[in-house]
Formats: structure tokens, C-alpha cells, sequence
């Protein structure tokens, strides 16, 4: 099959399905090239080591029920002793899922937000009925968490304006939603020193999501760019005025420390 017949059979295949569009706009080379191009960071963002950003860094994640989607013990201890730096902490966050981020971070916090789909909306786009209704599942009989339910691409975010010392986003991770959850989660901060964390950053702590990182830079204000890192031994960037040294790190570079990790598991009854 020549190029351009395969350019018409895909164009057709777009036509009728127009879903497919968006995987080919989400395609991680054309992400990493829009990138490149605009902001020419052909590495991704600098890496700032988590000892750096927590000399002392010493936390206890609980609940952690290492199962599939969620996020990694390293990446509830980051919550945890950004909200533990933080007096009298407010945290938001976009994107529930089993609530472990939102009672991790509840467990110090003054309040905790979250932010998810409304149940009959997930359940109206396909999503099952049990994905479903394990939403909010560690947090939804905390106090302090109030668990707010709509389309972050359509929520009226006034009401919580200027409010928020931490801020994660872990919702949808597509460039679209990334773009504009960005640009709400900068309207929700305190104060210079609150902080935005985007989980997914990566997929793993050394590569990078491309569509993920090109909708932090478009939904973040140029002059802020330079606060922008990701965060070593993580999944996560952030965004932080604190005075940090960051740097490109090798694909296979020498740790430079471990960590120590009791597990105990606890029954749900």
C-alpha cells in the first residue's frame, strides 16, 4: 500500500470514527516534537532530588493498597511532607480515584478537597459499575475531605480561588485536561510558596509523558516555567518557588540513596 493510500484509509478511519483523531494527537512523538519545538526541552524537565526538597524526608504512607492506578508509596510520601511543611495545610486535588492521595494528605491537613466525575457521568460513558463504585473508597468517611463530584473541564473553580497550599493533579492525564487542569490549579493557590503537583509526569521515575509534560508548559504562565521539575524517585513533577538545584539525570545513574520500607498490612472490616 502506497503512503498517500494509506493516508486516505486513514483519514477515512477518522471520519467515521472520530476518537481516533485524538489518539493521533496524543501520539507521545508528536507530543515530545510540540515540545521541543516550542520549549526545546529535548530532555524534559530537570530532575530535583527528593532529599533536596526534604532534607529529613521521613514519612509513613497510609492507606497503601498497591493495586493497579494508583499512585507509588514514594509519591504519598511526597503528599505527605509537602502538606507536613505546610501549617494548617489546605490541599486540593483533581482526580479521586480510591482516595488514597486525598486521606494520605487528610492525615495532616487542615482540609482536603477532591475533585472526580461525577458517578453517573462514568457510568454513562462506559466505565463499570464496580471501577465506579470504588471511588472515594479510603476516603469518603474522613471529616476533614469534602469530595466534590463534576467535570473539571466545566467546574466553576471561583469559590476556591487563592485558597490552596498544595495542590495535586491526577485526573485525566490526556494534553487537553492536563492544559486546563494546569491553568485552574494556579488560580487555587495561597499564596508564592504553595505548590502544584501533576502526577503521571512519567510512567515510571526516568521516562517522561509527553502529552503530560506539553500540557504542563501550555497550561503554565511562561514566567513560571522556570519553577517547573520533576521530582526524583517519582512519578510526579512540581511546581515550586522554593530555591532548588535540578538537573538532567542519566537514564542509568548511580543511586545516590535508598530507601528503608516497613510493610504491614492491615484488614478492611
Amino acid at each position: 500500500m502506497s503512503k498517500i493510500s494509506k493516508l486516505f484509509k486513514a483519514l477515512s478511519l477518522i471520519i467515521k470514527q472520530p476518537a481516533l483523531l485524538n489518539k493521533v494527537l496524543d501520539d507521545a512523538d508528536v507530543n515530545r516534537q510540540e515540545v521541543i519545538s516550542k520549549y526545546g526541552l529535548t530532555k524534559g524537565l530537570k530532575t530535583v532530588d527528593i532529599n533536596t526538597l526534604f532534607p529529613d524526608f521521613d514519612e509513613t504512607v497510609e492507606p497503601f493498597c498497591a493495586m493497579d492506578g494508583g499512585s507509588t508509596p514514594i509519591d504519598l510520601a511526597l503528599l505527605k511532607a509537602l502538606v507536613r511543611n505546610k501549617k494548617d495545610c489546605m490541599y486540593f486535588e483533581i482526580g479521586t480515584w480510591r482516595g488514597e492521595s486525598a486521606a494520605n494528605a487528610a492525615s495532616l491537613a487542615k482540609l482536603c478537597v477532591t475533585l472526580n466525575l461525577p458517578d453517573e457521568e462514568m457510568i454513562q460513558m462506559g466505565m463499570d459499575k464496580e471501577y465506579v463504585g470504588l471511588h472515594r473508597f479510603f476516603s469518603k468517611k474522613m471529616n476533614n475531605i469534602i469530595h466534590l463530584q463534576a467535570n473539571s473541564q466545566t467546574y466553576d473553580f471561583s469559590e476556591h480561588h487563592k485558597k490552596y497550599d498544595v495542590v495535586f493533579i491526577d485526573g485525566d492525564h490526556h494534553y487537553r485536561s492536563v492544559k486546563s487542569d494546569t491553568q485552574n490549579a494556579f488560580k487555587l493557590l495561597k499564596d508564592d510558596s504553595s505548590v502544584i503537583v501533576w502526577h503521571d509526569y512519567g510512567n515510571t521515575p526516568n521516562n517522561i509523558r509527553w502529552d503530560v509534560l506539553n500540557g504542563i508548559l501550555d497550561g503554565t504562565p511562561t514566567e513560571k516555567h522556570q519553577h517547573l521539575c520533576r521530582v526524583s524517585n517519582t512519578l510526579c513533577a512540581i511546581y515550586t518557588t522554593q530555591l532548588v538545584k535540578a538537573e538532567h539525570r542519566k537514564l542509568y545513574s548511580e543511586p545516590n540513596k535508598y530507601f528503608s520500607i516497613s510493610v504491614k498490612t492491615k484488614s478492611i472490616t
